[in-house]
């Protein structure tokens, strides 16, 4: 209320009172607007100059009023040439991120506002972002708005409840490419007499939210123009590279929207739809409505792909595909709600090419790649609820995170299991055809799964959506006489703050020489006899989540754990197989399995493993286990074993897949001079993994390794692929390895660069950081941590999304010491720091508790 108070005072009180105007946008002015604006529509005009600093604008915003009120128009981060109200020139009154429209000036009806303006565009930090392609000398200017962006700028009602329709025009050089939301109109602009700009206008869009709405322009090329496809285009400098790559890309994106128009019954909304690649984006991707962005290294393959990674770009593909109607069409209310959106787009991309390409056994992929980022932030005290309660879009990038990409996706799984495949489809129907090309509420969801399905959601969703956090679910059992005589679920909140989470689940229970039983149990206590297991046959091992439906810390008893260790190559079902080797990785992280013997079972069963996505997995952990929970005189003893088996792998697999993940796993855990020696060979020619062809990235990568590692011939290798590498990429690629040096000077020049040089581009900061805080050099990186702690509302202030946990992920993530754990804690307890802030501290941290508890424990 107080809040609502500030922003009623700035209408009311004279202009002395501008310090009254709100910062951001709080949720009572958003609400306050929405109930007096309809009819929103936006006219603009952009003139991109090459080199420019600033893009000068024009814009024409019309709308209806329910009755004459002051109102604000939200614009930062530029200036204000000209503003005209119903015609009339009025007053700028531009404070703290919004301009003033005086009740007097405006009229119940009608009104329409004309406004110049001036907005920056720079390398990193605004909302038109400059790429300069160091290939070819090009300049390429795209937009990126999410979550309230958009009023950097151009002025506009930047709330995702306000949708408008926007028309654009844009200026650019002749040669340059524009792909906005729309087609281009027909009929194209003529140039103005005497101006080197080339004028381009778009159709009107369907009413969108101001952070779907979005441009790219420069000398872009269209690849692989085919009808009934996507448009896909590229910066020209890529064109040869993107030939190979995108028509596969094409036909994903156009079997996938056939089957969502199938699936939600509610054909493609947009009337068009383009893939632009961006290179150095901030995300995978974003779906703007008719016109997605892509990562330009997600498509483009930086590195030699395995299966697995083409695998993972059809899913990127299809997430920001999905958003076209969940988020797009229908859009949530208010940034809270964010699960709307992203949660099903991730759920959906999985259930499309499961459907797509039903021999990838999408769900076990989705087991390994969506579920443990979920349940390693819901083990953690900087967990929160999927609805978060957002005061103020300023705030939004709060909700941005493993909870609202990984556990809703995972819930969504669950309540299509609890509710049935067909009655979830049908609720999703009836969700979309009510709020088509309009906004909704998570409540909304719930009660067109309640109508689809004839069943009460209400306790699922109080439990699931507002509470945080996780049950751990634990299981005992007994024989007697070859029967189960005794079998029992129980569930315990792991974060002990208390509460029992209902739940749905199916249970197996696994046989030598018999097939599985799969019991289906709806789980709603603290305590649960399964009374349908009793009198079976006593199984060799048993597994509560059998095919992942329910969402939780599920452990092997001991006696499947024994069998799990004993004899985990005998699990044919790769499903299994897979679960069983994540509940032995959460036994590692909760300190009840030693990670020697992880690593001791890995050495032994990897060899024989022969999927390539449970394989680097398993890799994966072992590398993460060598690097951070044993001793650095177990690790003298295991690497060579290690460094042995993948060297023999990358090598002597049976298909190239799996030995460029044999291939990625020597080079991150390469560690003795023979490793490191193998790594030089592997540059110079001189040895190579058959099949696999080198790209830049897989080469400097080693090149990172070799200069983290002190290796004695690191600089001459980093020159000479400096020489060999003279692309803008390299040019990055160099700035990266360099660090990783273990030097405390070449450390300082590049931590302040991270926080005072505005120009450098955000990815390649980002990309450095983990080299920076290579593994190894925990003691020389360890006085940047209060810094980098200190640096904390400043890099979220400055930097997009998912950057502040990148940069709290390499900071704490690169320390292993009780002291630099004890060194985060002190600090939190005096910093003054915004909630936010704060939670994704306490997430990041709990990692580097638990290597502390591990090594405690197991010295």
């Amino acid at each position: 209320m107080r809040q609502l108070l500030s922003v009623l005072l700035f209408f009311i009180l004279p202009c002395a009172c501008f310090a009254a105007a709100p910062s951001g946008i709080p949720r009572e002015l958003a609400r306050e607007r929405a109930r007096l604006i309809s009819d929103l529509h936006y006219s603009l005009s952009f003139e991109l100059k090459p080199q420019a600093l600033t893009v000068p604008g024009n814009e024409q915003i019309r709308f209806r009023l329910k009755s004459a009120q002051p109102l604000l128009l939200d614009y930062r981060d530029g200036t204000v040439r000209d503003l005209r109200i119903n015609k009339k020139p009025v007053g700028i009154v531009h404070e703290n991120g919004h301009l003033l429209l005086r009740k007097e000036d405006l009229m119940e009806g009608e009104n329409t506002i004309d406004v110049a303006f001036t907005s920056s565009v720079a390398a990193a930090g605004k909302a038109i972002t400059r790429y300069e392609d160091r290939d070819d000398g090009s300049e390429y200017i795209y937009t990126l708005f999410v979550p309230m962006d958009a009023s950097m700028a151009f002025p506009c009602f930047d709330q995702p409840d306000l949708k408008g329709r926007f028309r654009l025009f844009v200026g650019t050089p002749e040669d340059w490419t524009v792909v906005s939301n729309t087609p281009i109109e027909r009929n194209p602009l003529a140039a103005t007499p005497g101006s080197p700009l080339h004028f381009v206008g778009f159709q009107e869009t369907e009413p969108i939210s101001t952070y779907l709405f979005a441009f790219a322009a420069g000398p872009f090329r269209k690849v692989h123009e085919t009808p009934a496809l996507p448009g896909v285009y590229v910066r020209k400098s890529q064109y040869d590279k993107a030939v190979p790559e995108v028509p596969e890309l094409q036909q994903v994106t156009a079997d996938g929207m056939k089957f969502l128009a199938d699936y939600f019954a509610q054909p493609f909304p947009f009337p068009k739809y383009d893939l632009v690649l961006i290179p150095g984006f901030a995300y995978g991707g974003m779906e703007h409505s008719g016109a997605t962005f892509l990562r330009e290294e997600s498509v483009l393959f930086r590195t030699a792909p395995t299966h697995s990674d083409r695998i993972g770009r059809d899913l990127l593909t299809l997430h920001e595909l999905t958003h076209q109607w969940f988020g797009d069409f229908t859009t949530m209310r208010w940034f809270d709600d964010l699960w709307l959106k992203e949660g099903f787009a991730q759920y959906m991309a999985y259930r499309a090419l499961s459907q797509l390409k039903p021999d990838e056994h999408m769900w076990q992929r989705f087991s390994l790649s969506i579920k443990p980022a979920a349940y390693a932030i819901d083990s953690t005290l900087g967990t929160t609820p999927i609805y978060q309660n957002i005061d103020n879009l300023e705030n939004a990038k709060s909700a941005y995170g493993a909870i609202v990409y990984s556990k809703a996706p995972g819930l969504l799984r669950q309540l299509a299991f609890i509710v049935g495949d067909q009655h979830f489809r049908d609720g999703l129907r009836i969700y979309l055809k009510e709020h088509q090309y309009g906004n909704a509420e998570w409540s909304d969801l719930v009660k067109s799964l309640e109508r689809a399905s004839g069943r009460s959601l209400t306790a699922w969703a109080d439990a699931w959506i507002h509470r945080r956090g996780m049950p751990q679910v634990d299981v005992s059992w007994s024989c007697d006489d070859e029967k189960l005589a005794k079998f029992t679920l129980s569930q315990h909140d792991v974060l002990k703050e208390g509460g029992i989470w209902p739940m749905s689940l199916q249970i197996l229970l696994s046989y030598n020489r018999a097939p599985p039983a799969r019991l289906r149990f709806d789980f709603k206590g603290a305590m649960s006899e399964v009374r349908a297991a009793k009198g079976k046959p006593c199984p060799q091992f048993v597994f509560a989540n059998d095919q992942d439906y329910a969402y939780g810390r599920f452990l092997l008893d001991e006696e499947s754990q024994k069998f799990a260790v004993r004899d985990m190559d005998t699990v044919k079902d790769l499903f299994t197989r897979t679960l069983l080797w994540g509940s032995l990785w959460d036994a590692v992280r909760e300190a009840k399995m030693p990670p020697r013997d992880y690593l001791e079972v890995a050495q032994d069963m990897l060899e024989d493993e022969k999927e390539e996505n449970l394989a680097q997995s398993i890799t994966g952990h072992s590398v993460t286990a060598l690097h951070r929970y044993i001793s650095d005189q177990a690790r003298e003893k295991l690497v060579p074993r290690f460094e042995k088996l993948a060297t023999d792998r990358m090598n002597h697999a049976d298909d190239l897949g799996m030995r460029i993940v044999w291939f990625r796993t020597f080079r991150a855990l390469a560690g003795t001079a023979e490793g490191r020696d193998v790594l030089k060979q592997l540059l110079q020619g001189t040895v190579s993994v058959p099949g696999l062809q080198l790209r830049p990235l897989d080469r400097w990568n080693m090149v990172d390794a070799l200069i983290a590692l002190s290796d004695p011939d690191a600089d001459k290798v980093l020159a000479a692929e400096r020489e060999r590498d003279h692309t803008g990429d390299g040019l990055k690629y160099a700035y990266v390895a360099e660090a990783a040096r273990p030097d405390a000077a070449a450390k300082q020049k590049y931590f302040d660069d991270y926080l005072h040089n505005a120009a450098r581009p955000e990815d390649w900061v980002e990309q450095s950081l983990p080299a920076f805080n290579y593994w190894n050099q925990s003691e020389l990186t360890a006085p940047y941590l209060r810094p980098a702690l200190e640096a904390l509302p400043q890099v979220k202030r400055e930097r997009k999304i998912f950057f502040v946990l990148a940069w709290l992920g390499a900071f704490i993530g690169g320390q292993q010491s009780a002291a630099s754990n004890a060194e985060v804690h002190g600090w939190l307890k005096t910093a003054s720091l915004d909630p936010d802030l704060r939670l994704k501290v306490l997430e990041v941290v709990d990692e580097l508790e638990r290597t502390v508890k591990i090594r405690q424990r197991y010295p």
